[in-house]
């Protein structure tokens, strides 16, 4: 996977289960075909979305060689790192290469608050461990480690480096980016409620939530931007924004596979301690969706867009 590749939608894939808790991959392969009808670019397996935390090593390289083997041949499929350990986030990098990963999304050292200079070495500590393009996930929000641009400066320095989920929340964060390193790094939005604002501002891509159960609408938006047809952009993004705000929210995962279940592409099992949604919480997400299905837009042709050099 080259830098090139990191552009267009990534969706971070929740990891669909049976009721017995193994993985469901008969329901992972109908999710992917449906991402792959929609148009999205390529695919991150085992984040946060993902329930990383609660999957085996073993589990996150089967994802891993279930989704090579059903996906084309020049679809990335990127395995997230969220671990404590350097040593494990190195070893998971290194047989992530091993069985045909194409690139890595990495994420601060978790349950320790690392400084700048840990974090740093962390990060570089894993790129130097393999051959694998990496995207450095920055979300101080939810992970209170925030990459700085004197950071991301340091990080420059290791080619395999390449992108960036930015995940801030502030939109400016985007063009201080670009401003800084000009197109060194490939930047991502990583917020699904500002997917449309920060494609304008020239990100190259979107790693989405809600683009499991919605697919084509996530894709739509980012192709009618890069297109220039704001106006189409918007249309969509407005209806879509209720069911955005579900993935900012400490319950996502299991919003987010409510509303695949409801999409028919998913299932509502999560792995405890995660409950699926009950009583009220289940009824207001239920309202939401449901909403969302009943008006969902007629999407005109969004897949063979000519790309508006200014906004690319």
């Amino acid at each position: 996977m080259d830098k090139a590749s990191w552009q267009g939608v990534f969706p971070a894939l929740v990891t669909p289960f049976k009721s017995d808790d193994t993985i469901d991959f008969d329901m992972f392969a109908k999710n992917l075909t449906a991402q792959v009808e929609a148009g999205i670019t390529g695919i991150i397996v085992a984040g946060s979305l993902g329930e990383a935390s609660t999957l085996t090593s073993e589990e996150k390289y089967e994802l891993v060689k279930f989704a090579k083997k059903s996906l084309p041949a020049d679809m990335p499929v990127v395995l997230c790192i969220a671990e404590q350990s350097t040593a494990v986030a190195v070893e998971i990098a290194k047989k992530a290469e091993e069985i045909g990963a194409d690139g890595l999304m990495v994420l601060p050292p978790m349950r320790y608050k690392a400084d700048d200079q840990e974090t740093v070495v962390y990060f570089t500590t894993i790129a130097k461990s393999t051959s694998l393009s990496v995207m450095i996930y920055n979300n101080p929000v939810d992970y209170k480690i925030e990459v700085t641009l004197d950071m991301f400066e340091q990080l420059s320095a290791y080619p395999n480096i390449q992108a960036i989920k930015e995940s801030t929340r502030d939109v400016s964060n985007v063009t201080r980016i670009f401003n800084r390193f000009g197109d060194r790094f490939k930047v991502f939005c990583g917020v699904d409620t500002l997917i449309m604002e920060e494609v304008m501002l020239g990100a190259d891509g979107v790693v989405g939530g809600l683009v499991d159960a919605f697919p084509k609408e996530t894709v739509a938006i980012f192709n009618f931007v890069k297109a220039g047809q704001y106006k189409e952009a918007l249309a969509v993004y407005r209806w879509y924004l209720p069911l955005l705000e579900l993935d900012i929210h400490p319950k996502l995962v299991q919003n987010i596979k409510l509303a695949a279940t409801l999409a028919g592409i998913g299932s509502e099992y999560v792995r405890a301690p995660r409950l699926v949604l009950e009583g009220a919480e289940r009824e207001k997400v239920l309202a939401i969706v449901n909403h969302a299905i009943e008006t969902q837009p007629v999407l005109s042709d969004y897949l063979n867009l000519a790309v508006d050099s200014s906004v690319a």
